[in-house]
């Protein structure tokens, strides 16, 4: 137990940490929002997919079809996912997208109440309330209609990763990493299907941009995120997930010199703070019930 422990420590804090940067990444290729929607799942699921086939051989079919239904909403989650955060980012301030999304366990904590059947303690009601009176402040930084649509988008993006969270417990004795390889190819599709995406009209520095984060950012730090929760509870992973919180702003800010306002550091400080609270506070709950 001790070592599954461990396990699942390392593979979240590492699949984290190697997330931190994608934000900057973003900003970086400079790209049309459905291009680089198109470029991350079509790379990411790619890079995925061999490392299943090297890893699987004969049994690659059989892993797809293990994941099932389960399997099938979490790729469907982490596609949209995809969508949602580079739309959010496109129209609103990586600090205030990243604080948004970081409301997520927030919002698995209320879906696992039906999903799971696990009960909602006043601890993550509270949380709950906080996280989202942090999250009003934070949207309202900026009045206007683009940054309330890319304040909505982080929020979507916040919704559906927290229900990929949910279903990557609710069958945690399977193997998710195919499910994200399906969320790749999910979010590729819509952006052909349904948005502009220009994938060959990407010049040379924002082909090394987009590369470096949809073959190597990417399914690294997916492919580990997804791992992570089958050997440690949520409170654990979403302490762990504030590393991007904090992180990812910091790096835009070290590179581009964009930065966040007294309000949105407000309302930031509030929403980091009350996670931080439910999980120590979940954690010690767990090792007096002898659970870690």
């Amino acid at each position: 137990m001790e070592k599954d422990h461990i396990k699942g420590l390392v593979l979240t804090i590492v699949g984290v940490l190697v997330l931190t940067p994608d934000t900057l990444l973003i900003r970086l290729a400079a790209a049309d929002q459905w291009t680089l929607v198109f470029w991350r799942g079509a790379l990411m699921a790619s890079v995925l997919f061999g490392v299943i086939v090297w890893h699987q051989g004969r049994g690659t079919v059989q892993a797809f079809v293990r994941i099932g239904r389960n399997g099938l909403i979490v790729g469907t989650c982490y596609g949209l996912g995809s969508v949602f955060f580079v739309s959010a980012i496109n129209y609103t301030g990586v600090a205030n997208t990243l604080i948004i999304v970081a409301s997520a366990p927030m919002f698995a904590a209320i879906l696992a109440r039906y999903v799971l059947s696990e009960s909602v303690p006043m601890r993550t009601v509270l949380a709950i309330i906080a996280t989202f009176v942090g999250i009003i402040i934070v949207v309202s930084d900026e009045p206007g209609d683009s940054n309330l649509f890319g304040g909505l988008m982080a929020l979507g993006a916040a919704v559906v990763m927290a229900t990929a969270f949910v279903f990557v417990r609710r069958a945690k004795s399977i193997n998710m990493i195919p499910a994200t390889t399906i969320g790749g190819v999910f979010a590729a599709v819509a952006a052909i299907a349904f948005g502009s995406a220009s994938p060959l009209e990407l010049n040379q520095d924002q082909v090394i941009w987009v590369v470096l984060m949809g073959a190597v950012v990417l399914p690294i730090s997916f492919g580990l995120v997804t791992l992570g929760p089958r050997y440690i509870p949520a409170p654990e992973v979403g302490l762990i997930l504030l590393l991007e919180t904090a992180l990812g702003p910091l790096w835009v800010w070290l590179v581009l010199g964009e930065g966040a306002n007294a309000q949105v550091l407000t309302g930031g400080a509030i929403v980091v703070t009350a996670l931080t609270i439910h999980s120590v506070r979940g954690l010690q709950l767990n090792l007096a019930k002898g659970n870690l």
